[in-house]
């Protein structure tokens, strides 16, 4: 389905986080926080961000407006225990960002990256090639 670029400092968190990603069908690189995800913005085309706020070295909130810099057209996401009502009305460039708050069932950060996309009108991600990782 979709291209996503997963940063999450939880190591307990971004592996289910990225297994039930994958079980729905999307292209999901994931990594630990946001110092390497810039790593991939340059090289690779996803179509969404789906990042934690509070991470060591990047937040996601300056991860989120770098990764616009590299392709205004991609979607941003963020999971966070802390700040999620400072963040609802946070705009990322032309789109807004969602937020949803720790703690969270996986079916909902499913639905709702699926929501996500289905509005950008994103439905395939094999013509973006570049890198993924391997299933979790």
């Amino acid at each position: 389905m979709a291209r996503i670029l997963l940063a999450e400092d939880d190591n307990s968190l971004r592996p289910y986080l990225a297994r039930a990603l994958r079980r729905d069908g999307h292209d999901v690189v994931s990594v630990r926080d946001g110092m390497e995800a810039l790593v991939h913005l340059g090289p690779d085309k996803f179509d969404l961000l789906l990042a934690d706020i509070v991470m060591p070295e990047l937040d996601g909130i300056e991860l989120a407006r770098r990764a616009e810099r590299a392709d205004p057209d991609i979607r941003v996401m963020f999971i966070t225990g802390f700040a999620a009502v400072a963040m609802q009305s946070h705009r990322q460039g032309k789109h807004a960002a969602k937020v949803l708050s720790k703690p969270f069932h996986l079916k909902d950060v499913v639905a709702e990256v699926k929501l996500i996309l289905d509005e950008a009108g994103v439905t395939l991600s094999d013509e973006h090639g570049g890198p993924t990782d391997p299933p979790a």
